[in-house]
């Protein structure tokens, strides 16, 4: 199914084609990202870290910030499921990127346990018209801004994990990434509507 075909439908609802893995919801989205072009900033791996820009979504129900994000469903692999929920909430299309991590949080409204997956996702169409144009905003934010706006400590840890793959890697002989994974909210004071989050991948 092309992505773009989902632009006239209305977003996907119901849990009948929900995935779970061990009893938790498996829900998947993206960090979009855009690179703005200026000169303030040193190279690193051929981008300005400045430059990056991210797309953050209002949710439904208040204005609160997050990205994309929604159910993983029997019938689509992951990555077709990442890039429908963040077609159907931001409205954006894109080169989707390999996975970030997995994380465990658990929803304050739903007093559930979920496993979370995200990706990266450049973007490289940006629609007048999407599924949920009528229910969310749509912000596109620094990293430093995002940081603060998003409202969910797991998500912010993966912005953490994209923003690693663009700063210099320390020459040590541990998992290059391994202090970009550091979970930001395990022992965090939060009001975070999700909570509870582990880096599981």
């Amino acid at each position: 199914m092309q992505i773009k075909k989902l632009v006239s439908l209305p977003s996907r609802t119901g849990r009948h084609l929900q995935r779970y893995n061990q009893g938790f919801r498996q829900v998947v989205g993206c960090i979009p990202y855009r690179i703005r072009k200026t000169n303030k900033s040193h190279l690193i791996h051929g981008t300005l870290i400045e430059d990056l820009e991210v797309l953050l979504i209002s949710s439904q129900k208040s204005p609160r910030m997050m990205f994309p994000k929604g159910g993983w469903e029997l019938d689509e692999d992951i990555e077709l499921a990442a890039s429908r929920e963040t077609l159907e909430e931001a409205g954006v299309i894109g080169l989707l990127g390999e996975k970030l991590g997995e994380w465990i949080f658990k929803s304050k409204s739903q007093e559930k346990f979920h496993e979370g997956s995200m990706f990266p996702l450049l973007v490289t169409e940006e629609l007048d018209t999407w599924p949920e144009k009528s229910v969310r905003q749509r912000v596109w934010m620094t990293v430093n801004e995002a940081r603060e706006a998003c409202a969910h400590s797991w998500m912010k840890e993966a912005l953490e994990v994209f923003v690693c793959q663009f700063t210099p890697r320390p020459r040590v002989e541990e998992e290059p990434l391994a202090s970009c994974r550091l979970a930001l909210c395990i022992g965090a004071q939060n009001t975070d509507e999700d909570v509870d989050c582990y880096l599981i991948s």
